[in-house]
């Protein structure tokens, strides 16, 4: 029992051990739709930020927009607390957005924290979303990768600039990976659904046509048999009078 017992503590101590260093790995800058982000449609992506120090806060967020597939309208949300600049470069190959061409695209966000003392940045133990427009989103690859750079008040950077390769482990400092999903509007889509209900709601109607029609067809006939009923009725009253008279 001594044996098993001291075995299941070093295994219990090898686990915790694991646990320990691997956690680290998750809080890491990431990207995430809210909703989909659907191929050649707009979307609203946030950017996590947490804060992997103890005795440090994250005061700048530098997020470098790819350039291979360069996304034609940017538009950050206010977050209190910071302030955001949109940095833009020329295009090496113009972009048609609505009938215009766009000579240039946004290739960067950075986002600097404006409070003062223990409200500034993101404190340890905490993160903060940075939620940015984006739009529109290609249809010729299934990922977007942003480059970021995590900055701390004691003048350290964290470099987020590592992509994922396939079949390999994810990298010591992955880069925000933005998963596409397929394009929305594809002739099975909305407008297929738009028609089914349109379907349904005429067929919910003829329904309620008929059964109205039904229902009044009913009410007269119980009306015509009283009329009768309340004929003959007379009748008869009338003919008795008759025959006393």
């Amino acid at each position: 029992m001594k044996k098993m017992s001291r075995a299941a503590l070093v295994g219990a101590a090898a686990v915790s051990s694991v646990v320990l260093v691997s956690a680290p790995a998750f809080a890491h800058v990431s990207v995430q739709p809210e909703g989909a982000a659907a191929k050649g449609g707009y979307a609203v992506i946030d950017f996590k930020v947490p804060n992997e120090r103890d005795d440090a806060a994250t005061t700048k967020l530098e997020v470098s927009f790819p350039t291979d597939h360069p996304l034609a309208s940017v538009m950050p949300e206010p977050v209190p607390g910071w302030k955001v600049e949109v940095t833009k470069s020329k295009l090496d190959k113009p972009l048609e957005m609505h009938g215009e061409k766009l000579t240039e695209a946004v290739s960067k966000v950075t986002w600097t924290a404006t409070g003062s003392g223990a409200d500034k940045g993101v404190r340890p133990g905490y993160f903060q979303k940075f939620p940015v427009s984006v739009g529109q989103l290609p249809t010729d690859t299934d990922q977007l990768v942003f480059k970021a750079l995590q900055t701390y008040d004691n003048k350290e950077v964290v470099r987020w600039i590592e992509p994922q390769q396939k079949g390999q482990e994810e990298p010591e400092n992955p880069a925000p990976t933005l998963a596409l999903t397929a394009a929305a509007d594809d002739g099975h889509g909305a407008s297929g659904a738009s028609a089914s209900d349109d379907h349904k709601e005429a067929a919910a109607a003829s329904s309620d046509t008929s059964s109205d029609s039904d229902t009044t067809a009913r009410v007269l006939g119980i009306v015509g048999i009283l009329v009768g009923a309340a004929g003959v009725a007379f009748g008869v009253l009338a003919g008795r009078r008759r025959t006393n008279g």
